[in-house]
């Protein structure tokens, strides 16, 4: 029987409802349960802010901690030759035995020694030889220009992995007009020869059961791919499809990478492989309020890596086409099909499904628009849709609170995600204006009373905000090993703008991050579904 894993369109379920309403109501209750609590009570209005003050302090300091541990983890991989490990893949007896008595215990050796041992030994082995293994790239492209999509497929020519088992699928709007179709005939002229294929899908517009966003698009795309592996009759169980955004640069190694993890894998199908996304692509040109944003996303994408059995889909990622078929694909429903890719693989492979972190970049632009104010509203925008994920969490509660729909998930694993998920989106909402200006509410409500606890708490909360400001350091550090080359024109000043940007992280959390999570919130709250994929202009500058 086909698995129900698509979106509800129209009117929900009460209990939909209920789980629709329910992270824009905790928000909402934290905050405002904050004013009440503290007009009622100084003294209970304190000790709720120090407790959220005090999360937010142990937060702080273990992101600084797993920044520098993922910062060194992904140097680390960056500088292992995964075509040469690959390759021995292709005869794991003869490599393990190279390999086994040297003198090299760094732990990425040994791991791969590891598995060359498991490989080598256990019988009837089904796994895949390096070279039947195939890379099928989608880049999906609304109406960007050639100075954004040729560097983005050139990225994808020069990785290690053989150009000649590479699919290469660009899928195009036809909203687009005739300017992308043209840049799409331009593309297949320069790279048409480059890779095994180079396919050019127009996903035509207004199609019935389809919002406006990335996700039909891709689907589209996924769908004539899986037409062209059946007519080439190429092994469909050994096509790993990657989605790329059109600033996407993928890190040369990315693809040898994917492909190792893919092949030690016995159950294979049952994983998705998530890369690091850094928005570096253009920082030096970007302005400072959009360096501060791409750089807090690149440190939250480099530390969710070290966090595995928490890792989820986000915009680009790899999986194998044999399981997306099974799943139709991403969903066409919603504008965050990258982390709701997670919850339908999740639930129709029946609770048994991971993401692999992989632990190399692939590069994105920071926002940029022609003019300050047009870049400030864009950014907003894009962040608005990236919260939207608050909508996943109705799509697991209703399945969570049902065991037919749980389809043979236990309750308890799956609650911990539910929870970890719901636990995400509130804090992301309610966090950094409580902590900014929560030490002086109960003083505030209480000018009258004069009691101590009320009227220290701004300093108490200032103190361990001092403190925990020293892990800006660490933020500031390695944002600036992270940096590109500095672009020729430049003066050498720049670079201090690049560490006193980071005074404007208070204000970017609020004004962005908190806002912006609480107006998606606030749609699904009110039932005003937000069911158009608002495209983040690309701008480059000369």
């Amino acid at each position: 029987m086909k698995k129900d894993l698509e979106l509800p369109q129209g009117k929900r379920t009460a209990l939909y409802r209920f789980f629709e309403i329910l992270p824009g109501a905790l928000s909402y209750t934290a905050v405002i349960g904050l004013f009440v609590i503290s007009w009622i009570n100084p003294m209970l209005g304190a000790v709720y802010v120090l407790i959220v003050v005090a999360i937010t302090f142990v937060k702080a300091l273990a992101t600084a901690f797993r920044t520098i541990q993922g910062y060194e983890v992904m140097r680390r991989a960056e500088r292992v030759d995964w075509a040469k490990r690959l390759a021995d893949l292709e005869d794991p007896h003869a490599a393990y035995e190279r390999l086994y008595n040297r003198n090299d215990d760094s732990y990425a050796l040994m791991e791969h020694v590891q598995n060359l041992r498991l490989m080598s030994t256990v019988e009837g082995n089904s796994e895949p030889k390096p070279h039947e293994v195939y890379h099928a790239v989608i880049m999906v492209a609304y109406n960007e220009g050639l100075e954004t999509l040729v560097p983005s497929v050139e990225a994808v020519r020069d990785t290690s992995f053989p150009n000649e088992r590479i699919i290469f699928v660009l899928g195009y709007e036809e909203r687009g007009g005739e300017a992308m179709e043209a840049n799409a005939k331009e593309l297949k002229k320069q790279f048409g020869d480059v890779f095994k294929d180079f396919l050019l899908v127009k996903h035509p517009a207004d199609i019935e059961g389809e919002i406006v966003g990335k996700g039909p698009n891709l689907t589209y795309a996924g769908e004539h791919l899986a037409d062209y592996v059946a007519k080439k009759k190429l092994p469909v169980e050994n096509v790993i499809v990657t989605s790329l955004d059109s600033d996407n640069r993928m890190s040369k190694k990315y693809l040898d990478y994917v492909a190792y993890e893919f092949i030690v894998r016995p159950n294979r199908q049952h994983y998705s492989y998530q890369p690091i996304s850094i928005f570096t692509n253009n920082i030096w040109e970007a302005s400072a309020p959009m360096r501060v944003v791409a750089m807090s996303n690149s440190f939250f994408n480099v530390v969710s890596t070290m966090r595995p059995h928490l890792l989820r889909n986000f915009a680009s990622h790899s999986q194998p086409l044999a399981a997306l078929e099974g799943m139709d694909f991403w969903s066409k429903r919603t504008i965050v099909e990258d982390g709701h890719q997670y919850w339908r693989s999740l639930f129709y492979f029946e609770g048994k499904y991971s993401v692999v972190p992989i632990h190399v970049p692939i590069y994105q632009d920071a926002v940029m628009s022609e003019t300050f104010r047009e870049t400030l509203k864009a950014q907003f925008v894009q962040l608005r849709r990236w919260d939207y994920g608050a909508s996943d969490v109705a799509y697991v509660g209703v399945r969570l609170f049902n065991k037919k729909r749980r389809l043979g998930m236990k309750f308890l694993p799956l609650f911990a995600k539910f929870w970890r998920l719901l636990d995400g989106h509130v804090t992301l909402a309610i966090m950094a204006p409580i902590v900014a200006f929560g030490g002086w509410i109960p003083m505030l409500l209480n000018l009258s009373s004069r009691g101590v606890v009320a009227w220290s708490l701004p300093n108490v909360v200032g103190l361990i905000q001092t403190i925990a400001a020293l892990g800006l350091f660490v933020t500031v550090f390695v944002s600036l090993k992270m940096l590109p080359k500095r672009p020729e024109g430049l003066k050498k000043r720049s670079k201090f703008a690049m560490v006193i940007q980071w005074v404007l992280s208070p204000v970017v959390a609020i004004a962005y991050q908190s806002v912006a999570a609480f107006y998606a919130q606030t749609r699904l709250l009110t039932g005003r579904y937000m069911e158009k994929f608002d495209v983040t202009k690309k701008v480059i500058k000369k």
